[in-house]
């Protein structure tokens, strides 16, 4: 076997190159990225990193928490399946990242840039209130122009800067003729300004810098409640191509030579060892072994591989060696597909209009009407061009929409932060809403209804001696099966049994000698018995007819209360799931759920939620693995517990944080009472404009009455969305 390339381990694997050129450039550090679907407390992130950085080859790791993924900076030759058992070791399931297909994980550059905005517009506005309360006060003549013009030497500037997203938006949505909440605004702000400033040349009473900042504020202060109640939103196909297998071995005359993905072509012959991922859809060449599917189809019963049998990407190969002949690469394997079923349902999912964005389609061209009509009117009356337009701008401001900018970010922040305290994450700005109008709850079955992990349904029924032999075979294979039957020995005090020659054979279990006689745990045909329909592993001791270890997948906490509550509330309740049909059937009768499809592919979730869909239902999917990321993103709204794969909570709307599913009822109520308060506060903000209206038309709204019905509504609209907590 040859050494490992070292030019392999680069920030981009896909984009090394052989040669000496690249050997003379070879990096003097690896920079690794890991998925840890399996982290969720701040001992999971000491507990990585300690276990990391105690490496002699680490120089670095870094677990961020809210992207569930480590970065490590080690030595040049040290490789990604170097550490993942090592982290596996620690308890935590891991799965290696290709940096070269993510986009780089930059600091919140988004938040902090609305921050910065937000306290420009703030420590703005209070200098310039101050300056305006002189004036108030009875400033006049040469000092309230001073004044005046000081306000104007810190308004513009400062509304270039923090007003830009407002510009931006605006600009964007007249470039394809239409209108957004942002026109109006800008439209106030910019004649506010220019008002003022011809105000303030003509050595008038009256300016609106003051007014023109407290806006800008205010929105901005809306803005940056919205952008926290999410988080920053990522493609869920760029992690589901950052989860393919960067780099493969591939066999060339006989030879072992560790290569790029990029370089492999079809028809190539590749080692796929045990606990690798395959790297391409192909054909088993050679070699017997166990494939775990659940990822990617949701079965939880390992697949028995061998010669001939077709294998996709993304797959894991459990027990012995596999040599795969690549049929499809790159953007054809199955993995690639799914990508592309993800990026169109998104697509689609997008073109949802917001309550903001409806209201913005009524009250931008009111709002504008009304101020034209307003100049018009009082142009015809007094033949005065400046108080005309003097009024005409305080009508676009006292009207601007202060409040309803505010309306919705107060209302989801306050009901996030309630969802946040029974454990579920708000990620996207219109999931409250979309989820307030569910009718239909798919879920998905295994690690979303169950836990995932099977469990030994009839362990203290069988003989200790029996209970003995099967922990010491257990022990010899890394097996799901075996593992769960590990852990329910070691839970009931069972000591292995000495058991001699102890191996492993791949694709069919473990055997090993006991006093003489040839015992083996593993598939009933290799034992020699009757395969049933509940999934089972098979001791045979040599001493007679062998004995079944019956296995189940445990409910996930809160199942059957979710399931319960929400068909209460009058949801239709669907599973979908990639397992085997008796599996399905007897969940869905242990929940009580009447319609369910099993044997799904991504392809068939997403086709289903698609139909749903089209037939008027709006769906809420609730799912965790690869095999729903497409159906996820395909729904109305969708929800991916934390212990999801990354791929699967990019593509939620919301994510559940611990292991009970009983909030996901308590979120549709929430949801549905928090569009109830985005209503309420769009009311009340169309109660203000009929108060504050009047008063801008008939030429009475100074910048003081202006900046106090600002506030006043703004404020109003805020304490209306704390009664959701």
């Amino acid at each position: 076997m040859t050494a490992p390339l070292r030019h392999s381990v680069a920030v981009c694997p896909g984009c090394a190159t052989v040669g000496p050129e690249a050997a003379e450039e070879a990096p003097t550090e690896a920079r690794l990225a890991l998925s840890l679907p399996g982290i969720h407390c701040q001992a999971c992130i000491s507990t990585v990193e300690r276990g990391l950085n105690t490496l002699p080859q680490v120089h670095k790791a870094r677990v961020n928490l809210t992207l569930k993924r480590v970065m490590i900076e080690a030595d040049p030759d040290i490789r990604a399946a170097d550490l993942i058992p090592v982290v596996e070791n620690l308890g935590y399931e891991a799965h290696e990242l290709d940096l070269a297909a993510l986009s780089a994980t930059q600091a919140d550059q988004a938040g902090r840039d609305l921050l910065m905005r937000l306290a420009v517009a703030g420590f703005a506005s209070m200098n310039v209130m101050l300056l305006s309360v002189a004036v108030w006060s009875g400033a006049s003549d040469a000092t309230r122009d001073l004044f005046h013009w000081i306000s104007a030497a810190i308004t513009f500037p400062a509304i270039l800067f923090a007003a830009k997203p407002f510009f931006q938006n605006a600009w964007s949505a007249l470039r394809v003729q239409r209108l957004n909440m942002d026109v109006p605004i800008v439209l106030a702000l910019v004649l506010a300004l220019m008002t003022s400033l011809w105000e303030t040349s003509l050595s008038g009473e009256h300016a609106y810098f003051d007014a023109a900042l407290t806006l800008t504020f205010f929105l901005l202060a809306g803005r940056y409640l919205d952008y926290r109640t999410r988080a920053v939103a990522r493609s869920a196909a760029e992690e589901l191509t950052a989860l393919e297998v960067p780099r493969a071995i591939k066999l060339l005359n006989g030879q072992e030579i560790e290569v790029p993905v990029a370089q492999l072509a079809a028809g190539d012959l590749i080692l796929v060892r045990p606990g690798g991922r395959m790297p391409v859809d192909g054909e088993i060449a050679e070699g017997r072994s166990e494939l775990d599917r659940s990822l990617l189809t949701g079965e939880t019963l390992p697949v028995f591989a061998e010669p001939g049998l077709a294998v996709s990407a993304g797959e894991v190969n459990l027990t012995g060696p596999l040599t795969v002949r690549a049929t499809a690469v790159g953007r054809d394997t199955s993995l690639h597909r799914m990508a592309d079923l993800v990026a169109i349902a998104e697509s689609g999912r997008s073109r949802y209009t917001s309550l903001a964005d409806k209201a913005a389609k009524l009250y931008a061209p009111g709002v504008h009407i009304l101020s034209a009509l307003a100049f018009l009117g009082w142009y015809l009356y007094t033949f005065d061009m400046r108080t005309a337009l003097n009024i005409a701008a305080a009508v676009l401001i006292i009207t601007c929409p202060c409040a309803l900018g505010l309306a919705v970010p107060a209302v989801t922040t306050a009901a996030s932060g309630r969802l946040f305290k029974k454990g579920m994450l708000i990620k996207h700005a219109t999931a409250l809403e979309r989820l307030a109008q569910v009718d239909t709850v798919v879920f998905d079955k295994t690690g979303t209804l169950t836990a995932g992990t099977p469990e030994v349904e009839n362990f203290a029924d069988l003989p200790a001696g029996d209970l003995e032999i099967a922990a010491a075979l257990a022990l010899a294979s890394s097996h799901p099966l075996s593992l769960a039957l590990q852990r329910a020995a070691a839970g009931a005090g069972i000591t292995p049994a000495a058991v001699e020659d102890l191996h492993e054979v791949p694709g069919y279990g473990a055997e090993g000698q006991y006093r003489g006689q040839r015992v083996r745990l593993g598939r009933a045909a290799w034992v020699g018995a009757e395969a049933g329909p509940q999934t089972s592993a098979w001791l045979d001791t040599g001493s007679g007819t062998p004995r079944a270890f019956r296995f189940t997948d445990s409910l996930r906490p809160g199942a059957e209360q979710a399931v319960k509550e929400l068909q209460s509330a009058g949801k239709e309740v669907l599973l979908i799931s990639g397992d085997t049909a008796p599996v399905v059937e007897d969940l869905a009768a242990r929940l009580g759920i009447s319609k369910w499809m099993a044997g799904a592919l991504p392809g068939d979730k997403a086709a289903r939620v698609q139909m749903l869909s089209e037939e008027g239902h709006k769906v809420l999917m609730v799912g965790d693995g690869l095999n729903d990321t497409a159906a996820l993103a395909a729904a109305h709204v969708s929800i991916s517990p934390a212990s999801a794969l990354d791929a699967a909570r990019v593509a939620s709307d919301i994510v559940l944080l611990g292991q009970d599913l009983s909030p996901v009822p308590q979120a549709c109520d929430t949801a549905s009472r928090a569009t109830k308060r985005i209503c309420e506060n769009f009311r009340i903000a169309t109660l203000y404009n009929v108060i504050a209206v009047p008063l801008a038309v008939a030429g009475l709204a100074t910048p003081l009455i202006a900046a106090l019905a600002m506030s006043t509504s703004s404020i109003t609209v805020s304490l209306n969305a704390l009664r959701l907590r």
